[in-house]
């Protein structure tokens, strides 16, 4: 069979089994199903040979074999299953989950800007109607209150007023699509920075929420909150760990009791992974308090620059002040970030929790209260105390490496194999989860690390630690909960991450290598051919040319004093003279003497009355 035939094959499995489910009234995600079929195929008492074409008797055993586990309202394991999934599908990184908010806010925004940019208004009404648009756009975009409530527009027309004045709309209707978006966003910054910055001085804000303020309330109430649930969950586990760990001790072995051990590590894994979602949240939450700390002192240091540079005066320079307000605009927007993403992980912990509605029916507290009566039940950090005086000696092992905290750098930061669970304690007890302690020694085995609950069970791994591995792996094909919770994809090609899988994939999928790879794009592939000089107003041209035509008439003289004397080098550059001649049919030239006429007797005459005498020395026109 071909991979497109057997993906068509599958894509009809997960159809008629969403189908079936639907019919009898459970509406399942075809991500739920997916992975339903997958976890069924692997698990070896089925007897499912993905070497071999399904046959139409296998086929129909499939979807029988997922719908019933799929409709089973009794199972902790499709609870759990159930958790993954949800968590999987909505729960992403910090960066993607603010990416993902700022598209979605882009989205809803882009037919007000796609109006604006595109508009051609050309009366007076148009302008303004332009102009209003405008407004509603700045106050949408930086979310300072609504565009319904009069005082925030008011607010935010003077803002923009101060800034942008309804007489630019011409210069900004001639721009391009980009340039006016461009233009559109730096607005927006500003004015928000500005009625920020009117608000902090006690001058409008009454409808400008005090997200600072919000947060410093929501931050440690979502924090505990969550952490409540986390103590909640963990005090569960420490119960059924205990508990499971006294009916398979030795005096309780052959004995009948009202609750299974098989139930109980069932609910064993609901509870663990309950717990491992929130840890993960909870972490996230602590990132929001801190980057809220940091937004708020950055934001009252830009506020009080913002403040000594304006003071008192009536009219500052826009390259002083602008900065500052495009800076108060962006740490809003932290801000609202902040909130938002509040709001998501909030959400994420809400709907968690029903996937642990069976476990107050199934194993009511009344139930298991009694069966713990005189039993210890130990948290995570007393079971590592209890084994905290025993280590591992690594010259016992000359060819596996042991890692320990005081020869290890970042050894908290190591990506622990199976979550942080003792792998042979999961073998040997049947699927009992118990938390290692790193302290005893971290097996490194293949460029993987593994951790133990005792001393005990990490020798004995590392005798065999490929068959322990082997071992794990048959028993999440059993579990099909255990594969994301011990996270080990890697070890099954078939059952990736929920959010990675899609319906059209084949039962058994070959792992994807990943290689480091770099590629780099022409930024211009053809050259750009942009006259600079070009001038498509005639008037303009006209103007050029008679500027250059005055310049002919003009000298550029320059010159030097003694304070400026030698300190740059000065250039002056005239137009010179254009020589011109012109040309005759006769080449002909005369001349003429020169009058001379000599006066005599005005020197050297002691007398009163001086006599002159006049004579013409002019020679004659005809002497040659």
């Amino acid at each position: 069979m071909s991979r497109a035939q057997a993906e068509s094959v599958i894509k009809n499995i997960i159809r008629e089994i969403g189908q079936e489910c639907g019919a009898k009234g459970q509406a399942v995600s075809e991500t739920l199903v997916a992975f339903m079929v997958k976890a069924v195929v692997l698990d070896p008492r089925n007897q499912f040979n993905v070497d071999r074409t399904l046959t139409k008797n296998d086929v129909q055993k499939l979807i029988k074999l997922c719908v019933d586990r799929l409709l089973d309202p009794k199972s902790l394991s499709l609870d759990t299953i159930k958790m993954q999934v949800y968590f999987d599908m909505n729960y992403t990184s910090r960066g993607e989950f603010l990416d993902e908010h700022r598209r979605v806010l882009e989205s809803r925004l882009a037919p007000v800007s796609r109006e604006i940019t595109d508009s051609r208004a050309r009366t007076r009404e148009e302008l303004e109607s332009l102009y209003r648009k405008i407004v509603s756009f700045l106050v949408l975009r930086s979310g300072l209150g609504s565009p319904t409530d009069i005082n925030t527009v008011r607010e935010t027309t003077a803002a923009l007023q101060s800034v942008f004045p309804q007489s630019e709309l011409s210069t900004f209707l001639s721009l391009n699509k980009r340039d006016k978006e461009r233009q559109l966003n730096e607005l927006t910054m500003i004015v928000t920075g500005i009625r920020l910055f009117n608000k902090d001085c006690g001058k409008g804000g009454d409808c400008i929420d005090d997200l600072s303020a919000i947060l410093n309330e929501a931050v440690p109430a979502t924090c505990k909150h969550i952490e409540s649930e986390l103590q909640d969950s963990q005090q569960l586990a420490y119960s059924y760990t205990a508990l499971i760990e006294k009916l398979d001790s030795k005096d309780n072995l052959g004995r009948d009791h009202e609750i299974h051990p098989h139930l109980l590590k069932k609910a064993l894994y609901n509870v663990r992974q309950h717990e491992a979602f929130l840890q993960m949240i909870v972490s996230d939450v602590i990132t929001c308090a801190q980057q809220v700390e940091k937004l708020q002192k950055e934001l009252g240091a830009r506020m009080e620059q913002l403040k000594s540079t304006v003071k008192a005066k009536t009219a500052v320079p826009t390259a002083q002040v602008f900065p500052h307000f495009i800076a108060l605009s962006n740490y809003w927007s932290g801000f609202q970030d902040e909130v938002v993403l509040l709001s998501i992980l909030s959400n994420i912990v809400t709907h968690l929790r029903p996937f642990q509605g069976n476990l107050s029916e199934l194993l009511p507290q009344r139930d298991i209260e009694p069966l713990l009566e005189g039993e210890e039940v130990r948290t995570d950090e007393e079971r590592m105390k209890g084994t905290a005086g025993e280590r591992i000696n690594p010259s016992e092992y000359k060819k596996q490496d042991w890692l320990f905290p005081e020869t290890t750098v970042n050894f908290d930061r190591l990506p622990l194999q199976y979550r942080g669970i003792c792998g042979y304690t999961l073998v040997e007890k049947d699927g009992l989860l118990l938390s290692g302690n790193p302290s005893i020694g971290i097996l490194k085995h293949k460029e993987k690390y593994y951790i133990f609950s005792s001393k005990v069970a990490a020798c004995a791994f590392a005798a065999n630690p490929d068959e322990y591995i082997a071992l794990i792996a048959e028993k999440a094909k059993q579990c099909a909960e255990l594969i994301q919770l011990l996270e080990l994809h890697h070890q099954f090609a078939s059952a990736s991450h929920y959010s990675e899988a899609k319906a059209g994939d084949m039962l058994m999928v070959k792992p994807i290598t990943k290689s480091d790879s770099s590629t780099q794009t022409d930024t211009h592939i053809v050259e750009p051919n942009i006259v600079k000089s070009y001038e498509w107003n005639e008037w303009e041209l006209r103007r050029k040319a008679i500027k250059l035509a005055n310049l002919r008439t003009k000298v550029t003289r320059s010159m030097q004093t003694n304070l400026s004397h030698m300190r740059r080098d000065n250039i002056s550059q005239v137009y010179l003279p254009k020589e011109a001649g012109s040309q005759t049919k006769k080449h002909g030239a005369s001349s003429v003497p020169k009058p001379q006429i000599y006066l005599a007797g005005l020197r050297g005459h002691m007398s009163k009355t001086p006599h002159m005498v006049q004579t013409n020395l002019t020679r004659a026109v005809d002497e040659s």
